[in-house]
């Protein structure tokens, strides 16, 4: 299993990661588009896999324009191998690289996806649209959590 920069070619093995999902799952798939995928793989942000044997099994997506995370999303079946705790550490410690700002991100109410970014050190701020939790990570706690490690 590696965890490597995601790339263009990766966009359909992405895709299909995301439609796996138990939780968090896309109302309408045809909202996110591998043109939208490209963008913020290339101009927007940049993205990291786990990878095994060729098989895409998750990935991760920091935004820089919107200073939010786009995406973190396992296979199913790859869940609870700790690939989610390394996807996390690749995109946070990228976006800390490039800039300062605080991050944010929204997930379901009620997924398993919210104690995962309490766990992570991520501070429950509020909601975001009618059905997530709002979290963010500042510059600060995630140097005093990274230097801690």
């Amino acid at each position: 299993m590696q965890i490597r920069e995601a790339r263009l070619e990766d966009i359909q093995q992405i895709q299909l990661v995301r439609r796996s999902v138990r939780e968090n799952i896309l109302s309408d798939p045809s909202l996110v588009t591998d043109a939208d995928c490209a963008d913020y793989l290339t101009r927007r942000g940049k993205g990291w896999v786990a990878e095994t044997a060729g098989l895409i099994v998750g990935f991760a997506i920091a935004d820089l324009e919107d200073h939010n995370i786009w995406a973190l999303f396992l296979l199913p079946e790859y869940e609870n191998m700790g690939l989610g705790k390394q996807l996390h550490k690749a995109m946070m410690d990228w976006y800390f690289s490039q800039t300062q700002h605080t991050v944010w991100l929204g997930t379901e109410i009620d997924s398993r996806a919210v104690g995962f970014y309490k766990k992570m050190g991520w501070t429950e701020v509020g909601m975001h649209g009618k059905n997530e939790i709002k979290f963010e990570m500042n510059y600060a706690d995630w140097s005093n959590q990274h230097a801690q490690k």
